[in-house]
């Protein structure tokens, strides 16, 4: 297994320019959160994910992948809702 020490680090050096926290639970689980460093805003936050499974480097990369696919998500659904007073998301004209 990989040290937890280790693990946190790739896994928040992962998300450069962002600023990422991962956090080691005693349960054995990670409470990961990403956040602009500028504003402060936390653009993702994930509790309870396992490191039983993170025992290879392509077990972290999946997760990292998975992660900055959430991550990618939640910023498009904010950039679409707050940019709009209504909530409704931009509509485009032929």
């Amino acid at each position: 297994m990989i040290p937890i020490r280790e693990l946190r680090h790739i896994i928040e050096s992962s998300f450069l320019p962002m600023t990422c926290t991962c956090e080691y639970t005693p349960g054995g689980t990670l409470t990961i959160e990403v956040s602009d460093p500028r504003t402060g805003q936390v653009d993702l936050l994930v509790v309870g994910v396992s490191t039983q499974s993170l025992v290879s480097v392509r077990a972290i990369n999946e997760l990292i992948a998975s992660l900055r696919a959430e991550l990618t998500a939640n910023q498009e659904w904010f950039e679409r809702h707050h940019n709009h007073p209504s909530g409704l998301p931009k509509t485009h004209k032929s």
